[in-house]
């Protein structure tokens, strides 16, 4: 894990100084490096990526052509890097350092809510605002569905964990119990 991050780094960090030098939408090239990870992680690209068969214009040519939006010149210009580079399996890692860096600039943090049920957009923005004020920060929340929470919501905001969830209190009264 070490070594991809620190492989993975001077990418993250050349994309985002490329982007602020031309004053690019620091958003829209998250999207499309997030996207262009979601592709390279596929384990049929990677195997076809892996093949001496397939040249590495082939390779940029599907990832161009599987991407659901066109994609910029600097997504053409940084994906040839990559892949000259031989440095398609370290996408993933690049898009979260390259995300890291652009909260960082903004002052944000991501925050996934894990959830036993589907959340509305209210009641979202209303607990948004309430884990920004807990935090201190404001925060890009992403909801995943985890049944096993019973009810309830458990926030995870980089190392720290926030867990409200049913769940957890039943596992707090059984230690209690047993204690």
């Amino acid at each position: 894990m070490a070594e991809l991050a620190t492989i993975a780094r001077p990418y993250a960090e050349a994309l985002f100084k490329a982007c602020a030098d031309k004053g690019a939408d620091l958003s829209s090239t998250v999207a499309w490096v997030e996207e262009l990870a979601a592709i390279a992680a596929n384990p049929q690209l990677r195997q076809l990526a892996d093949s001496p068969n397939v040249s590495k214009t082939q390779v940029f040519d599907v990832i161009a052509g599987v991407a659901k939006s066109a994609l910029p010149e600097t997504a053409h210009n940084f994906l040839r890097v990559v892949l000259e580079n031989g440095r398609l399996d370290v996408l993933p890692e690049v898009a979260a350092q390259f995300r890291s860096l652009v909260n960082s600039k903004s002052g944000s943090s991501d925050a996934v809510v894990f959830s036993a049920f589907p959340i509305e957009d209210a009641a979202l923005a209303e607990l948004g605002a309430s884990l920004e004020k807990r935090f201190g920060r404001k925060l890009n929340l992403t909801v995943k569905l985890e049944e096993s929470l019973i009810g309830g919501v458990r926030v995870v905001v980089g190392d720290e964990v926030l867990d409200t969830s049913v769940k957890a209190r039943l596992e707090q009264m059984k230690a209690a119990l047993t204690a």
